[in-house]
């Protein structure tokens, strides 16, 4: 490429992680969003409370703050409190692992109000009818509701899968070799920040245009 003195494959390599890692935390924020909407709409007020404890706190807390907090506090935290039992161990968490589920974990806060809301969105006839067929919860639930429920959620993943993708470049402050990461790599080796960067955001943008 024209400008990136043959570090188009570096930039090309990031982009591929970028997506995987993104694709990786999408499928653990959809788990955690069914768990969390079937809480959020559960008859127990403790699991509710619980459910909405996680949604508000995710919500309402940085990103950045919480990818440092797992991958560089969480580590030395556990070492502190083993330490105070004799154990001198050295915690290291995989940047790759620690991304994916930090990233999984936030925006499953997020899915779990897009699930709850197309769960409720569901016609209570379409449940009513099931239970009249003999279903029980469970089954009423995996052949009726949940399709259904996909249907309306679709939109709202949607949503939330562009932002998602948008914030693995945060990954990059734990050294996981995604596409900001590899930008910074190659601005920094050339002195070029400008057209490294310029040409990150023309990526991301090709990812989310093709997304829609």
């Amino acid at each position: 490429m024209l400008g990136l003195e043959g570090y188009e494959w570096l930039l090309l390599k990031g982009a591929k992680l970028t997506v995987y890692v993104g694709v990786c935390s999408l499928v653990i924020a959809i788990i955690l969003g069914l768990i969390g909407a079937l809480c959020k709409l559960s008859r127990s007020r403790l699991i509710r409370f619980a459910a909405s404890c996680y949604t508000t706190i995710i919500r309402g807390i940085p990103e950045l703050v919480l990818i440092l907090l797992v991958y560089y506090g969480a580590p030395t935290l556990i070492q502190d409190i083993l330490g105070l039992f004799g154990y001198d161990i050295y915690i290291s968490l995989n940047p790759f692992v620690a991304g994916i589920a930090t990233i999984g974990f936030i925006y499953g806060a997020f899915t779990t109000e897009v699930f709850r809301g197309a769960y409720m969105a569901v016609p209570k006839g379409q449940i009513e009818a099931g239970r009249a067929c003999g279903m029980n919860t469970a089954l009423t639930f995996w052949r009726i509701t949940l399709p259904q429920m996909m249907r309306f959620a679709l939109p709202g993943l949607g949503n939330v899968w562009m932002v998602l993708i948008k914030a693995t470049a945060l990954i990059s402050v734990i050294q996981l070799p995604e596409l900001m990461r590899n930008a910074d790599i190659a601005a920094r080796a050339t002195h070029k920040p400008f057209t490294f960067f310029f040409a990150a955001s023309l990526i991301y943008l090709a990812i989310t245009i093709g997304s829609n």
